[in-house]
């Protein structure tokens, strides 16, 4: 499992050797992320010198994307755009890498092994290799209109490779200039992005050339307004893609602060200072008013598409909406006949009870209160949650089918940002 990295700018990246056994020639390799359990990796790689291997076979399904020089495969040569998929446990001829080269290279499953072998006709696929290889100029493609519902128009699509079995794709995603979804999204699989051109804003910080994120599933993420000129992105997930949104978000958390203050560290005994903090209290409007213009015509746009739908506003403005959530399950504990303000004593609950209350004996009796929160996390995530395989990763890909419970969101509330470019304001998390 990858950790989340959102955004970060592949110039605040170090440099490597680049991992590529039984190549000759030189070339350096940026991390984008990677899978310390399998392997897996995303990579920025840089050729400084022309580079060459011999046919053989990957022990990862392994792409290349040419984001600018040429690679040639096999005696095919193709140049920015070029694609090759290259499948686990599949023989593929030699690759030919042109000095000045630089790729998105990925490799999933499996870590950087390379089995040469003498010669491609004699070579014998791996038992369970079931796909063949991918080469595609992805510059001849045309762009289609994102064929699922959910997103807003405006958003068209490339696919690269696309697994039939398990789902998992690559594709070239352009969201076209004034572009915007106001809401908030999360989704079964993991999500990763590389911005080969454009601008784009939205509530993790800024999408420009060479900004990179991986997102782990069910990560709550959005909204998204596309700047001048558009933006374009390598997209690639670990299964098909669906939106589960959300509006009106509200976080709120805080805590009992034991050895500090706002006016610094304080070793001295002293009263726990109480601190609090949402969503609410961090942003600020900074959305323009164009901006607010395109997510309120995103807006409307779902609602004439029947779907439902909550208006827009400006994060951090009017009442905070967690506020209003602890009042409403304030109001419903009071209903239940729940430890309220009529309750037949009036001390400050600040104080520690030197009176037991008889706590223990009276745990029978007391009304359980079911404070309306509306739907909790519990309620809604898959059956198997807390008991899976994956029962100590909530981020890893969820079996996911039209009819089961949709798993609730995780939110990551203070992402990793990148030291150079980007922004986080606390909009919309």
């Amino acid at each position: 499992m990858r950790p989340h990295v959102e955004l970060i700018q592949e110039d605040d990246y170090v440099w490597h050797a680049a991992e590529l056994p039984g190549g000759e020639g030189r070339a350096s390799e940026r991390r984008l992320s990677v899978d310390e359990e399998d392997g897996s990796s995303s990579l920025r790689v840089d050729f400084h010198t022309d580079w060459g291997r011999g046919p053989g076979i990957h022990h990862a399904n392994t792409e290349y994307y040419v984001l600018e020089g040429q690679i040639d495969y096999g005696g095919q040569k193709i140049g920015k755009g070029g694609y090759v998929y290259a499948p686990r446990g599949v023989p593929v001829d030699y690759l030919k890498i042109a000095e000045g080269t630089r790729l998105l290279h990925y490799r999933e499953y499996g870590d950087a092994g390379f089995d040469p072998v003498d010669s491609l006709g004699g070579a014998q696929r791996w038992a369970e290799a079931r796909e063949d290889l991918i080469v595609i100029d992805s510059d001849a493609m045309r762009w289609d209109a994102v064929p699922n519902p959910g997103p807003m128009p405006g958003l068209f699509i490339k696919y690269l490779h696309v697994d039939p079995v398990t789902g998992f794709y690559t594709r070239l995603v352009h969201a076209q200039e004034g572009w915007s979804d106001h809401r908030l999204a999360h989704h079964p699989c993991y999500e990763e992005a590389y911005t080969t051109q454009g601008h784009m804003e939205y509530n993790f910080g800024t999408l420009d050339l060479g900004t990179y994120f991986f997102r782990p599933a069910r990560v709550k993420h959005g909204h998204f307004t596309t700047m001048e000129g558009g933006a374009t992105w390598l997209l690639r997930s670990d299964g098909e893609l669906k939106n589960w949104y959300t509006q009106n978000e509200w976080v709120r958390w805080g805590g009992d602060g034991v050895n500090y203050t706002a006016e610094g560290l304080d070793e001295d005994p002293h009263p726990p200072t109480r601190w609090s903090s949402s969503t609410h209290d961090l942003a600020t409007p900074w959305r323009t008013d164009e901006d607010i213009r395109q997510m309120r015509a995103a807006w409307q746009f779902q609602v004439e598409q029947g779907q439902h739908n909550s208006p827009v506003k400006h994060q951090g403005t009017g009442t905070d909406p967690s506020i209003l959530a602890v009042m409403k399950a304030m109001d419903a504990a009071q209903l239940q006949g729940g430890h309220g303000h009529d309750h037949g004593h009036d001390h400050d609950h600040d104080h520690q009870h030197e009176h037991d209350h008889d706590h223990q004996a009276g745990e029978q009796a007391r009304e359980v209160v079911d404070l309306d929160w509306g739907w909790a996390g519990r309620a809604v995530e898959h059956p198997d949650e807390r008991t899976n395989e994956h029962a100590h990763n909530w981020g890893t890909r969820v079996s996911w089918k039209d009819g089961d419970p949709i798993p609730a969101p995780i939110i990551s509330s203070l992402p990793v940002r990148s030291r150079s470019r980007g922004r986080w304001d606390g909009d919309g998390m």
